[in-house]
Formats: structure tokens, sequence, C-alpha cells
């Protein structure tokens, strides 16, 4: 099949069927609810453990957060949720309590979040973490742990504060409020993460925001958790809000929802455009690998509206395990794939198998890399690449050709060759696997 013509775009017959296919199977799940759309995700600390707060942090950090208004949940469900949050920290810090009074040294257990023996796969869900995984000891007694033994205390002492006062703090928020004792950001980001994995609960929940550094445009409206309204433009970009729980009120007649991966296609794509003139659609962008509030309003908008969600990627093993991030989710972040993956996300673009269909040139194809040689051989490995037969052929293809391609490679033909015929027809006829 060569796409070198335009497309009629009233004829949408396999892209509205999948879209009718879509709702059903939705509106069957949902048992026909009133309200689809609406998904529902403090008490004083002891003098004791108030005590070890104490020696993990100093007080007036808490001062130099920005107050963010909370997620519009009713105000009972807040504080009962939150109550939550303080009992499950105060636990932790109760047993490091009792095994200092019965003259032990504490230990905290974590959960391996990024070994692959301890995930399961599930077509339904994605990556889950097992309910039997290994655990790892971060020791107060171990010269080589103490320090990160004393880190994870104090975070819990600035998240157990923030939540108690219904305060809100990015991640780069919490490592400027003491720079030189946590180090680097990263240090930040993992403990974070291992503490949320470990509490079994999701790290927004625990008042602590992530940086967005996403895109959306085309056809949506919503209100932001502080009440600004915002109505989203193909001709403009909207930045992915820092509070996704907190949207409300959205609003859109997409047919489809497209993630991009770079933000040069994404730029390209608004130029043209694409998601106003030829079709109604939302389109979507992490510019890479996705950070959390992006993945956060993929499964938002597919929780909402369940039209059809297509991927295009570079064709490359790194594009390619970008996708499979957006729909089945990563190993590190397995403990909550119930919040952030969309198995229903389909691959439309670009297609190693594009190659030779659209006689791409070889002199736009890049040969892989060393590194993307051991990417894909990670992935041919991956669990759920055994679920779809049809993608491990385009893998294979990758390992055959040892040859890759960005989405770049179709301006080839023409400049605005991806907007007005590869995707179009793509979508007229199917093209997605």
């Amino acid at each position: 099949m060569s796409f070198l013509r335009e497309t009629d775009w009233s004829v949408f017959t396999l892209l509205h069927q999948h879209r009718a296919e879509l709702s059903a199977v939705a509106r069957k799940t949902l048992g026909n609810q009133d309200d689809p759309h609406v998904s529902i995700h403090c008490s004083e600390i002891p003098s004791h453990t108030g005590e070890l707060f104490v020696l993990a942090t100093q007080a007036e950090l808490f001062g130099r957060f920005h107050t963010v208004p909370a997620p519009s949940l009713p105000l009972c469900l807040r504080r009962s949720f939150c109550s939550e949050v303080l009992r499950a920290i105060e636990n932790v810090v109760e047993d490091v309590i009792t095994s200092l009074s019965r003259k032990e040294a504490p230990v905290l257990f974590l959960n391996n979040r990024s070994d692959w023996d301890n995930i399961q796969f599930e077509d339904s869900v994605g990556l889950q973490m097992a309910s039997n995984c290994t655990t790892r000891k971060i020791r107060s007694d171990c010269p080589k742990s103490a320090p990160k033994f004393a880190l994870f205390l104090k975070m819990l002492s600035i998240i157990y504060k923030m939540v108690q006062t219904d305060v809100y703090a990015t991640k780069r928020d919490i490592f400027y409020t003491d720079t030189q004792y946590f180090g680097n950001q990263r240090v930040v980001d993992n403990i974070i993460d291992d503490i949320s994995c470990m509490l079994k609960i999701p790290r927004r929940s625990l008042h602590v925001l992530s940086t967005s550094k996403g895109c959306i445009a085309g056809n949506l409206s919503y209100v932001e958790e502080d009440g600004t309204k915002v109505n989203c433009t193909c001709g403009t970009m909207t930045a992915v809000p820092s509070n996704v729980e907190g949207m409300r009120n959205l609003s859109t007649d997409a047919e489809f929802i497209l993630i991009v991966e770079k933000d040069a296609t994404f730029q390209r794509l608004l130029d043209d455009n694409f998601c106003s003139k030829l079709f109604p659609c939302i389109i979507i962008t992490g510019k890479g690998v996705p950070d959390l509030n992006t993945r956060l309003l993929v499964k938002k908008l597919w929780d909402s509206c369940h039209v059809p969600i297509f991927a295009l990627m570079d064709a490359d093993p790194h594009g390619i395990e970008i996708m499979c991030v957006y729909k089945y989710g990563s190993a590190s972040m397995s403990f909550e794939a119930h919040h952030l993956t969309v198995p229903a996300i389909r691959w439309l673009g670009l297609l190693p198998s594009d190659f030779d269909r659209l006689n791409i040139p070889k002199s736009a194809l890049i040969p892989l890399t060393k590194r993307d040689q051991s990417k894909l051989a990670s992935l041919q490995m991956r669990p759920y690449i055994s679920y779809h037969p049809t993608w491990k052929k385009e893998l294979d293809i990758l390992a055959t050709s040892k040859m890759k391609a960005e989405i770049q490679a179709l301006t080839s033909f023409s400049s605005d060759y991806l907007s007005r015929v590869y995707l179009p027809n793509k979508l007229q006829f199917g093209g997605w696997i």
C-alpha cells in the first residue's frame, strides 16, 4: 500500500468503527453510570513521633513551599484521605520507634521497583508490581546506608507536614529546601517514588507535584484546579497542568487523540493546523520520555472520553519504548500502573514496515547504533511483545535491516506529507497496530 495521494476526510469508516467499539466497551464496563467521567481517586502528630521528625528536618523548611489549591474533591473525602496518608506515615515512624525501644537498629524495607523479576504483565492493565516482590533494606546502623535512612525520615517529615497543612510542592521545590543535604535532584526523585511505593499511596496524594514538560493542543477545554478556564486550540499549545487530578469540566468533540513523541513533530502539526482543519482531535506530546503529569493526562482523557488514542513515534527502539510507557507503563512505576497506563493505545506510526511500503529513500534512514541494538534486544524480551505478533514483526524488521528512521524522514516526500498524506491515510485505512 502506498500513501501518496491526498485523502477525503469525509470517509473515516475504520476510525469511526474503532471509536464506536471503544465507546460500547466503556458503556458496558461503566454500567451506564450518570457521570462516568468523575473518579475519586488531619490530625496532629503524636508527641513522640514529632520528636523523631524534628531530628530529621527543621520546621522552617515548610514555609518555603508554595500553597497550591487542593484537587476538587469534596472536603470530607479529602480530609479522610489525608488522614489515611498521615496514618501510613505514622505507622512507619512508630515501627522505627519500636525498634529503638528494643535497642534494635531501625530498618526500612523497600520494594525493588526496577527489578523485572518483580514485574508481572496483564494485557488489560500493563506492567504491575508482583505482590510477592523482593525487597531491599535501608539500615540505620550501616555506614553506607545510614545517610539514606536519614534522608527517608527527612522526606517523610516533609510530606507529613505538607499533607497536614494542605500544602503542595513540586519535587524541585523540595530539592531546593536543602540542596547541599540532598545532593542532586535525582536523589529526591528516587526517595519520593520509593516512599510512594512503600506506602502504596500515589505520589500526588502525598502532596508532591511534578513539574510538567508536556504540551497539549486541539479540541479540548477544561477548568484548572484554581478555577482558570483553558481552551486549547490547534494554533496554540498549552502546557500540561501540574495538577491533572484538579482538572474538571472537560469538554471535547475530538474524534481521536494523537500522542506525539517529539516536540518538533508536535510543532509541525500545529503549524499545519492538523487537529482542526481536517478532523477534530487532540494532540499531546511529552517531549520525549513522558513525565508523570503527561501520562496522567492521557489516562484522564481516556477515562473521560473513550475515543481512540494513537501513538506517533520515531521508528527506532527508543521511540517504541516511549510508546510502551504510555501504553503499558514502566518497571520503576509499576506500583502505580492502574493510575497511569492506557492499554487501548494503538501504534499508528512511524512503523518499520513503512520503510519499504512507502519506499522511504535510503538516504533518510539511519543505521542503528550499539545503544539502539541493545535497547532493541531489551524490548524484544519485554513480556508484552508476545501479546503483539504484529509488534514483533516490526521489531524484527529493525533487527534485520539494522536501520531506523525519524518521523522527519517523511519530509523527503514533501514538507507537509505527514499531515496531508501519511496521517489521513493511516487513519482512513486503519493503518494502526
